[in-house]
């Protein structure tokens, strides 16, 4: 397995997007530090690793709090001796415009999605730094990329990230470290119900968002939605020793949607 031996620590472990990256590297053989702010996320993500035949720890973490995240690390070490792989996960997701958004909440998503990455990054890479050797992987969204309208701290913050990838990249590279960064898009639900039903979480009543999600399938150029697992797969690439020369650079796995052409409609042929 091409993780073997590797230890991951993820952020913002829901059944969605962080759920199938996290069972993607556990099936590639890495152990998994499992990290969400609710801890019946990252309990039962945690739980799900070791019933398949894995190794994991879950650990409630307030990604924003430097205290919350140095002692995730620690325990990450106390469990399984090192880090290999960082993955960048947790994130808010607030819609609001400029207008609209209060100054609490703006300073809440950002604090969520970029404090929580350079927390993470720095206390985990201090640990990576002694082995010359680690991977940080860093989730942005093809928001951060363009200008989406109603949505102004989530797509602020995640195009921030891109070039704090690329600058980490630069400052790890002489340690043998590499900073990459994954784009998602729209994602199928589907994977997320199936994995909740499989953690034994309950996702209460979900919004019937078919019309939406048809929507925006139409709209990508492969005309499909990418799949939690599709994520999944980019991130063992990436932290795998078959890209060992690649850093400071972003994967979209988006189905073309942000080289899209943007006068094109991909559903009209």
């Amino acid at each position: 397995m091409k993780l073997e031996g590797k230890v991951a620590i993820v952020t913002g472990t829901s059944p969605n997007i962080g759920g199938g990256i996290v069972e993607a590297l556990a099936g590639a053989g890495a152990a998994i530090v499992a990290v969400d702010a609710r801890e019946q996320n990252a309990q039962s993500c945690a739980a799900a690793i070791v019933a398949a035949g894995g190794r994991a720890i879950g650990i409630a973490c307030d990604v924003t709090d430097e205290d919350d995240v140095s002692a995730a690390v620690d325990q990450a070490i106390a469990a399984f001796g090192r880090i290999d792989i960082l993955v960048n996960n947790a994130a808010i997701f607030n819609q609001k415009n400029i207008a609209t958004m209060p100054l609490a909440e703006w300073r809440l998503v950002n604090g969520v999605i970029l404090d929580g990455t350079f927390l993470f990054t720095k206390y985990a890479t201090a640990k990576m730094v002694p082995q010359g050797s680690g991977v940080v992987i860093n989730i942005v969204s093809t928001a951060g990329h363009q200008g989406q309208p109603g949505n102004i701290a989530y797509t602020t913050a995640k195009a921030g990230i891109l070039n704090f990838t690329r600058s980490a990249a630069m400052e790890y590279a002489r340690h043998d470290i590499r900073v990459v960064s994954l784009t998602p898009t729209a994602t199928g639900l589907d994977e997320m119900a199936e994995r909740a039903r499989r953690w034994n979480l309950d996702l209460g009543p979900v919004p019937d968002y078919s019309a939406i999600t048809a929507q925006f399938a139409r709209r990508i150029p492969m005309q499909k939605l990418p799949n939690p697992s599709d994520y999944g797969a980019a991130a063992v690439f990436l932290a795998s020793d078959d890209a060992a020369m690649i850093t400071g650079v972003d994967l979209r796995v988006d189905g073309g949607a942000v080289a899209r052409y943007w006068a094109w409609e991909p559903s009209d042929g």
